[in-house]
């Protein structure tokens, strides 16, 4: 894994908006507003790096990109160079909140709630410690 990508987008003008392709990455289709360029060019690095991060969670081979002169555009379309720094997009995604649902007696459920117990927390530590692994990892 990389942790550097750049890849070729082709912005493409249209009357309703902005659509992006990654000619190197099929799937990868994101879109904007008409005339907001800036908002395309976010959009374009957060499909990238969700894109990439996909691939390389299903050990997809990550295609080397072409060439900008290798590109073939129509009138509307302007080729962006777009780059992601992978580590904290990867960071972002392993860390994100998965909601679990668990059951618990009710009189437990009171007397943590009267304690002041955070119970998510708990749980969280709990199942650190059980599976013998640290939130660093």
């Amino acid at each position: 894994m990389k942790d550097y990508y750049s890849y070729i987008a082709v912005f493409t003008y249209e009357s309703n908006g902005i659509s992006i392709d990654f000619p190197d990455l099929p799937g990868c289709n994101p879109c904007a507003n008409k005339d907001d360029t800036d908002m395309a060019l976010r959009n374009a690095k957060e499909a990238l790096g969700l894109h990439l991060f996909g691939m390389e969670q299903d050990q997809e081979t990550i295609p080397a990109p072409i060439s900008i002169k290798d590109v073939s555009l129509s009138s509307q379309q302007v080729p962006v160079l777009v780059s992601v720094f992978m580590p904290p997009i990867r960071e972002r995604i392993r860390n994100r909140f998965v909601k679990k649902t668990l059951s618990l007696p009710s009189w437990l459920a009171a007397q943590a709630d009267e304690s002041g117990v955070n119970c998510s927390k708990l749980f969280q530590n709990a199942l650190m410690d059980y599976l013998g692994v640290n939130s660093s990892k």
